[in-house]
């Protein structure tokens, strides 16, 4: 079986992270798994083009410990970033490869894709990020209209219609902003009287749409269900109000692979996986990196555990990664 020093899972901004740091400590080989086809996955599939990359999360602007760190600049400038990163350090990827196990044996880890172990290691680093999924609401979405409800931001505008956003983070700000350039009426529906999550500028950006008219803000409305109608989609609001829309994108955020990370062992406690100060979890060997090891997180944050992570592995484990 093929071995490796350091084993990562996810090639978004953490896991290349990790693998830059490490190389730059001269540990090799460092293989990195990625089941889509590409590397940051998540900003090249749903960030539209030309939307921006923040560096201050949250109006928390976090310092770079490591190799990597960035500032606010657009998708496009952002995934070059990578790309370079990923040429300079000579990054081993591995596309289209999912790794779905995990098993110790003979003090080092295997991990399975499919049905097959392809690589044992002794040190394994997690990076698969919290948006593995889109988060879906709890209601379930008629057959009927399951072409017209979308998780995933577009990344082109759909001309012309009535449609609703759903969320009240910056995806859902950007999405409603975004699709004033070609849709005739846009709603932004959010539970909460008020954005607590939203950055400044998109906060901004929403407020003045809003003030245009542009974007209809139906704040404090929590959707019941939806239903079909002959003209779209018919949403009933647990206010009793019933609207209909021509299409409706879901910007809810993702959520945890917490599944994954059970089936191969990691304890959870309060629903967050258990780790210690250097993002270790109680599989000696085994850390987490970026979303996935933090509550509130953002790039530079995840890149930062990437360094916090190569540096204890190699003040712990020196002895098997050197």
């Amino acid at each position: 079986m093929e071995k490796a020093k350091i084993a990562v899972v996810g090639a978004g901004p953490a896991g290349i992270a990790v693998g830059v740091e490490a190389r730059a400590q001269g540990i090799s080989p460092v293989v990195i798994f990625e089941k889509a086809e590409t590397f940051c996955d998540t900003i090249q599939r749903l960030y539209r083009p030309g939307k921006r990359v923040d560096a201050v999360f949250r109006k928390m602007r976090v310092e770079p410990l490591g190799l990597c760190s960035f500032e606010t600049e657009s998708k496009e400038e952002f995934l070059k970033r990578m790309e370079k990163y990923i040429q300079d350090y000579a990054l081993d990827i591995r596309y289209k490869t999912e790794i779905n196990g995990l098993e110790k044996t003979d003090g080092t880890y295997r991990l399975r894709a499919g049905s097959e172990w392809v690589l044992e290691a002794p040190i394994v680093v997690i990076a698969i990020g919290i948006f593995g999924k889109p988060r879906k609401p709890d209601y379930p979405i008629p057959k009927e209209v399951r072409d017209r409800v979308f998780f995933e931001a577009p990344c082109e505008c759909p001309r012309g219609g009535k449609v609703l956003v759903v969320g009240g983070g910056d995806t859902a700000a950007e999405t409603a902003c975004f699709l004033c350039e070609g849709c005739e009426e846009v709603y932004l529906s959010y539970r909460r009287p008020k954005f607590f999550r939203i950055n400044p500028v998109n906060l901004q950006n929403l407020g003045k749409k809003a003030e245009e008219g542009r974007v209809k803000l139906m704040l404090n409305t929590d959707i019941d269900h939806l239903e079909a109608a002959p003209e779209g989609v018919k949403v009933v609001f647990k206010d009793g109000r019933e609207m209909v829309f021509d299409r409706i994108y879901y910007c809810l955020g993702g959520s945890t692979p917490a599944g994954f990370l059970r089936s191969i062992g990691v304890e959870f406690e309060d629903s967050r996986p258990k780790i210690d100060k250097y993002y270790e979890t109680n599989l000696p060997g085994v850390f987490l990196a970026g979303d996935i090891a933090l509550e509130k997180g953002s790039i530079m944050a995840a890149f930062n555990t990437a360094h916090i992570v190569v540096k204890r592995i190699l003040e712990k484990y020196g002895d098997l990664v050197r």
